[in-house]
């Protein structure tokens, strides 16, 4: 490097960065109006199919998504430039899908029973949580400043956690809503977030007492007794939620999430077994004494048995959404009948929210359902790959936790609605109706493109200048970016 800052090839590594920075946003910005575009047409389609004519919200649909999509694309343009070009991209493309399919269900459950629209909602919501996406990102300028504030967090989680088994409203079974006047919120999904911070924290702080083997069982070496106890009291606060509010889905997300943090920053097997053991007992424990979840097992034994005569049908079992969700998947077939030539109001209520991936097996068949899952895989796996890029272990922990959070709540959702696993209530993220988790979820993917910028700027940065001794692994398919001269950024205060 000489002193003008040039290297020997005499190139500047300066502009070698910034071209760099403006493929990645460029990317970034054709993904994102491909998104739109897709989404576009699946609206036509859906309304010449139903109506026979192009639809009349066509553009104001389009034009709205693309604006909000733009919002967000120049605020990571402007304030998280290093950031992952796909994040942004899959989660309007899902954003958009979601909005499509409930303004095709609107139609159908206006002429069956009457029901009132929800789309325009869910635009709201969806306008609220790209908002708040983009003031996380001009607030919160680096990850780490999120470990200041980890054991308030922490209470306020497990006070929204177990509020609505006091305070909540009971609606179809579950507890798991609070009204706040004309809302009505959801605390699980917020709270899926905050959890995975004190996670994080915690963990890092104490990866290596966990990590200690005490005794060995048939030959699986188990944790000490001592460093049991967090595994042991967030069990018990899982089992609060399942018993008191009967909310399956995020007792296992919260659950789950902590065994899986727990063996990312441990690599003992012995902490997933057990975790697993504990999960299991609980779920059969409460299963056992709690109608309601009891009922969702029986419907997943045998989901055929509800057009059985009442006097023969097994006890709890009082729904035929399971059965009616089975033969949408078979409707559909490979391809599906087309959007807007199914039948998947028959559902019932929770065609727009549980049951939304129903919708897609029926009217896109199993291609539309392998896309709408590749497109989680892939955010996913960008979340993961975040992991492994930025080079402090908060940061690595907060990204491997997050994308936990949504592979956990797609598969108990996915699960639940294909028959794989017992029903669990929760919405399928950015896809399904539901104010507080779009909301919630747009947080997430904030958290996830902040974390991303941090690791883009660190693999710019020479290797004497590194500030963290954890070493970065590049896993990224992009051209792996220049070397810089300047400085790494300091530790945020």
């Amino acid at each position: 490097m000489g002193r003008n800052g040039r290297g020997a090839d005499g190139a500047d590594p300066r502009a070698e960065i910034r071209r760099w920075i403006a493929h990645r946003r460029n990317t970034e910005l054709v993904l994102i109006i491909l998104a739109v575009l897709v989404c576009a047409a699946g609206h036509t389609s859906a309304g010449l199919a139903l109506e026979e004519s192009v639809p009349s919200g066509l553009l104001p649909y389009t034009a709205l998504l693309a604006g909000v999509a733009l919002a967000a694309h120049l605020a990571v343009r402007r304030f998280a430039r290093h950031a992952d070009p796909l994040i942004l991209p899959v989660t309007v493309m899902l954003s958009g899908l979601g909005l499509l399919l409930m303004d095709r269900l609107d139609h159908s459950y206006a002429l069956r029973y009457g029901s009132d629209p929800v789309a325009s909602g869910q635009v709201m919501w969806t306008v609220i949580g790209i908002a708040l996406l983009i003031g996380t990102l001009i607030v919160l300028r680096h990850h780490r400043l999120l470990a200041r504030y980890t054991y308030v967090g922490m209470a306020i989680s497990l006070l929204l956690l177990m509020a609505p088994a006091f305070f909540g409203a009971d609606r179809y079974g579950a507890k798991r809503w609070i009204t706040l006047g004309p809302l009505s919120v959801q605390p699980g999904e917020f709270v899926k977030v905050m959890i995975v911070v004190f996670f994080a924290s915690y963990l890092m702080a104490n990866r290596d007492a966990l990590a200690l083997v005490g005794r060995r069982f048939l030959g699986l070496a188990l944790p000490r007794g001592r460093n049991a106890g967090p595994v042991l009291l967030v069990w018990g606060v899982s089992l609060v939620v399942l018993f008191y509010e009967r909310d399956l889905g995020t007792s296992l997300i919260f659950f789950g999430v902590f065994i899986l943090m727990l063996y990312i920053a441990t690599e003992r097997t012995s902490w997933v077994l057990l975790g697993g053991l504990m999960a299991v007992g609980g779920t059969v424990l409460v299963a056992a004494t709690q109608p309601h979840v009891k009922g969702r097992v029986q419907a997943w034994l045998d989901p055929m048995a509800i057009y059985l005569p009442p006097e023969q049908r097994p006890p709890g079992l009082i729904s035929d959404q399971s059965a009616q969700a089975l033969f949408s998947f078979g409707t559909g077939g490979l391809t599906g009948t087309g959007l807007g030539q199914g039948h998947p109001d028959l559902i019932g209520f929770a065609g727009r929210s549980d049951f939304i991936l129903s919708t897609v097996g029926e009217e896109l068949g199993l291609a539309g359902v392998v896309a709408v899952l590749f497109l989680y895989v892939l955010l996913i796996e960008r979340a993961m790959r975040t992991a492994l890029s930025v080079t402090d272990p908060f940061g690595k922990l907060l990204a491997a936790g997050l994308a936990c959070v949504v592979a956990l709540q797609v598969f108990v959702v996915a699960g639940g609605v294909t028959g794989l696993i017992p029903l669990t209530g929760k919405a399928l993220p950015f896809l399904a109706q539901g104010g507080s988790s779009t909301v919630a979820n747009f947080l997430l993917v904030a958290l996830l493109i902040r974390i991303s910028d941090s690791a883009g700027k660190a693999s710019t940065e020479p290797e004497g200048n590194a500030t963290i001794l954890t070493p970065v692994i590049r896993t990224d398919d992009d051209p792996a970016p220049p070397s810089s001269p300047s400085t790494a950024p300091k530790e945020p205060r």
